[in-house]
């Protein structure tokens, strides 16, 4: 019986064209013979989007991604960082186990209640993004200057609203297919007022579909309150980057039809005035493999 790392070159290649990248990755130890196979283009063209055109437009926005030299190298590059695209209202990223496609649509792209009134929105250009890997941009709030930096070139800074309403969408065709996805809010409070007693709706749902909604506390220095409306809800974790997340939802994409996901963040009920959530985007990543 013929073992199976001395099977040809080219049949392993097939094979390895049918796992992840993080198989391929492994089994690249088990010889040369498996190492030249699991590094080949013909086994790396299948863990990138099948979408050629896609990859272009990709490279177009980053012409620096045209100078890696094998569809490995590629495929890490695409995986390592978050690409901006779109003009600054998007950034793209595949997750770097499954190949998954995953974007941040940033502020600017979503329809914000009296966003574009300065009395209530603000929008703080980001000169020296994490993306470019320049210095942080410093705000002098308060008279306390806070260290803050983001992937995009602004973020929309609440100045003072008490009808909170930021809603978007994407299409599911722009997304792996077969794939379930979960949504989060991206932001920061800094100096904030009247989030800790005020719950906020989040939802997710593909239009015409099935919507899931969810009420939670945006705050996370709320502790040991008693107010009845926020005890017991869901709050936000910080993330490497510095930011804060909370989910909003999840959806599942089977690919068979382009439809659209609309996401929501919404505070109507009570009224309160609030103030100094900054909000960077809202993500759009796979949760796990079906």
């Amino acid at each position: 019986m013929v073992e199976f790392q001395e099977l040809p070159e080219g049949c392993i290649t097939a094979i390895l064209a049918l796992t992840t990248p993080v198989d391929a990755c492994r089994l690249s130890l088990v010889s040369n013979t498996f190492r030249s196979a699991a590094d080949s283009d013909a086994v790396w063209n299948q863990f990138l989007p099948s979408d050629r055109h896609f990859i272009d437009s990709i490279i177009s926005d980053s012409p620096s991604l045209a100078n890696f030299p094998t569809k490995k190298d590629l495929y890490l590059a695409l995986s390592d960082r978050p690409i901006i695209i779109d003009n600054g209202k998007k950034s793209f990223q595949l997750d770097r186990k499954s190949g998954k496609k995953c974007y941040m649509l940033a502020a600017r792209s979503f329809a914000i209640a009296w966003g574009d009134n300065d009395s209530h929105w603000t929008w703080i250009p980001m000169p020296g993004s994490r993306m470019a890997k320049g210095p942080c941009l410093l705000y002098e709030w308060k008279w306390s200057p806070v260290e803050c930096f983001s992937r995009f070139p602004e973020v929309a800074q609440l100045f003072n609203v008490c009808w909170l309403e930021i809603c978007g969408t994407i299409n599911t065709i722009a997304l792996s297919p077969n794939t379930q996805y979960a949504v989060y809010v991206i932001f920061k409070m800094i100096n904030a007022w009247g989030f800790p007693e005020c719950p906020v709706e989040l939802s997710v749902g593909i239009e015409g579909g099935h919507c899931s909604t969810k009420i939670v506390c945006l705050d996370p220095n709320v502790k040991d309150t008693r107010d009845e409306r926020v005890v017991g809800l869901q709050r936000p974790s910080l993330r490497s980057d510095e930011w804060l997340e909370i989910e909003m939802g999840e959806f599942f994409n089977s690919g068979l039809e382009d439809e659209e996901v609309q996401m929501s963040v919404i505070e109507t009920k009570y009224g309160d005035w609030k103030e100094g959530l900054f909000l960077e985007g809202i993500e759009v990543r796979s949760k796990y493999d079906t």
